[in-house]
């Protein structure tokens, strides 16, 4: 078998996949056009047809529909329209990917639909933030410490966070960190990764986009996963990933703010009536300003009740915000 037999019938999936779908098809005598115009293979009737039954074998969903001369089409793909579109939005409206590596992967999600579908996959989507982060690195240091997590190793980085002239400064000295990853998480639209910080001693996250390079994996292994330690139970109580130490918050909310209670701490909470018009519940949550600010949020809809350091810690953040306030008007 010469070269070009063995090539034939991997251009006619290729023809089959970019030209044809559902409403559009391909004739035997258009099949055989451009495999001579394009890839310069000369074929005949019996050829493509013997081919597009060895490609039907093999999986690919190929509907002939009889006529004088047969006409081929791909009915089903590995995605389906629709499916293309949700991922295409979803990489579009992503702050964690960059914008060059969005086009990037949008272009290559288009090409798992055929030609004819380019006018539907153009979106109108429009994100509530267009930022995008500038580290093109984020997808390999991802790779790397997924594959510490999986061998169980350590890893060593730096990390970094902006100054007041948005210059990039390496934090902790410039000191590599050493972190056992236990997992990958995206929250906020943000990837990080949670596991044992060994300079912190505690379990901690840190955003991907801010490692400043590859990481390293170590030989060392990695700290083992505390027995207590739940990692639904984690997110669901940080608020925007900052770490903080947790402690029993009882919550009393206006009925109008259950949906928000239940999207922020799932549906196994504990709901206990408090009057006709609230409700009580008590969470763990990671104590901070990011905690109070969500809070604040709800404009007195959601108070504080106990324990009292955290009412009184509240009550401070919201009076110096007053005072700063005043002194500025």
């Amino acid at each position: 078998m010469n070269i070009e037999n063995k090539l034939r019938p991997i251009y006619i999936a290729k023809i089959l996949l970019e030209r044809t779908d559902e409403d559009h098809v391909l004739t035997t005598n258009e099949l055989i056009d451009i495999l001579e115009r394009e890839y310069h293979i000369s074929a005949h009737r019996t050829t493509v047809s013997d081919d597009i039954q060895v490609l039907a074998q093999a999986g690919l969903d190929v509907d002939m529909i009889k006529s004088t001369q047969n006409k081929y089409r791909v009915l089903s793909r590995t995605f389906d329209l629709a499916e293309i579109k949700l991922l295409i939005d979803a990489v579009e409206s992503s702050k964690f990917i960059t914008e060059k590596k969005s086009e990037s992967l949008i272009k290559k999600l288009q090409k798992l639909a055929s030609i004819h579908s380019a006018d539907a996959l153009k979106r109108n989507l429009k994100a509530c933030s267009r930022f995008k982060p500038d580290n093109e690195e984020v997808f390999y240091i991802a790779d790397t410490v997924n594959a510490a997590i999986n061998a169980g190793k350590k890893i060593a980085f730096q990390y970094y966070d902006y100054n007041a002239q948005k210059e990039k400064t390496l934090k902790n000295g410039g000191q590599e960190y050493i972190f056992s990853p236990y997992y990958l998480v995206w929250d906020g639209d943000c990837y990080y990764m949670v596991g044992y910080s060994k300079k912190h001693q505690n379990i901690g996250n840190f955003r991907m986009d801010r490692i400043s390079q590859q990481p390293t994996i170590l030989d060392e292994p990695a700290a083992p996963v505390p027995t207590d330690f739940n990692i639904n139970d984690y997110i669901k109580t940080s608020f925007r990933m900052y770490n903080s130490k947790r402690q029993n918050v009882e919550l009393i909310c206006d009925n109008s703010t259950m949906d928000a209670i239940l999207d922020r701490f799932g549906m196994d909470v504990e709901i206990h009536e408090n009057d006709s018009a609230s409700f009580r519940v008590v969470v763990d949550v990671a104590v901070s300003h990011v905690f109070y600010a969500w809070v604040f949020g709800f404009g007195g809809r959601v108070k504080i009740k106990a324990p009292d350091d955290v009412n009184a810690a509240y009550g401070k953040m919201v009076r110096d915000a007053v005072q700063a306030l005043d002194s500025e008007i």
